[in-house]
């Protein structure tokens, strides 16, 4: 089973909130399959297997999520096309840690895409909608969330409302505009790239610091500049953004946390001599 990362006085734990199938060219954009391929073997329909590592984090006084991984709601075809798996990933993975929905006081969701933000509500026995963790409040960046619910036609398959409507309408949502301190030592802030409305997060505590950037990183793949996603909106901030923050990691000696990495939660990142960028483990995620 996975460990607590110390950090400070908080404590981190990654949890998958469900592993899926993508197509290896949506999770490599630009880069060819002959050179994906070797890091990222593909199955028979072309697909690569991708986590969703949400976030646990335990502060002195609160105990609050990064994201929560797909849900339970899709429907059986989506369910088949990236291999889902069954019921509801996140809180079943959460149970084996001896955490229930009702433990978790805040959420941050760092874009409002299916399997980041679609754990954040389910059906219930009668097929109505409910949030999941419905003690927490939700942290959103207001321009995601306009996009989320703004029915942009170009837009149209990224966001489904069903995911984070009901957060909204049970008073459990919270906008936040460019950068904001959850709680203390953890502060969010407007990216961009991915996603319009797309933030990352830094935890802080007694001069320890984590750095979860979301799907600006999703993967160790990801480390190298021109590895995006098909599905980022803006690449061009994407290249932009990551080399610095990847920069300033180092140089700092903050630890990296990955989103969608499928054997690797958080590792130390190291420029070798000759020039190479390299990620050292903190986590492994067990299979």
């Amino acid at each position: 089973m996975t460990s607590w990362i110390p950090l400070g006085e908080m404590q981190l734990l990654p949890v998958s909130g469900g592993r899926l199938w993508i197509d290896g060219g949506n999770m490599f954009g630009v880069v060819p399959r002959m050179l994906w391929q070797r890091i990222a073997a593909p199955d028979e329909e072309h697909r690569i297997l991708v986590e969703t590592n949400c976030l646990v984090v335990r502060t002195p006084t609160s105990l609050g999520l990064i994201d929560c991984g797909y849900g339970s709601k899709a429907a059986e075809k989506i369910r088949r096309r990236y291999a889902m798996q069954s019921g509801a990933p996140l809180v079943r993975n959460l149970q084996k840690h001896d955490i229930v929905p009702e433990d978790i006081d805040w959420v941050i969701l760092t874009h409002l895409h299916f399997d980041h933000a679609g754990g954040c509500t389910y059906r219930d026995q009668n097929q109505q909608l409910q949030p999941t963790f419905h003690r927490a409040r939700h942290y959103v960046q207001r321009v995601e969330w306009d996009d989320g619910v703004g029915d942009v036609p170009e837009l149209e398959g990224s966001y489904f409302k069903d995911d984070f409507l009901p957060l909204a309408e049970t008073g459990l949502l919270q906008w936040v505009n460019c950068k904001s301190e959850i709680e203390p030592g953890i502060t969010v802030s407007l990216t961009g790239g991915h996603t319009r409305g797309h933030q990352m997060v830094k935890l802080k505590s007694q001069g320890e610091t984590a750095v979860y950037p979301a799907d600006l990183c999703p993967t160790v793949a990801h480390l190298q500049t021109f590895c995006t996603l098909a599905y980022d909106q803006f690449p061009l901030i994407v290249r932009r953004l990551k080399p610095s923050l990847i920069r300033d990691i180092i140089e700092h000696q903050r630890l990296m946390l990955f989103s969608h990495d499928p054997d690797v939660a958080a590792a130390r990142l190291v420029m070798d001599e000759s020039g190479k960028l390299r990620a050292d483990p903190i986590m492994p995620l067990p299979h």
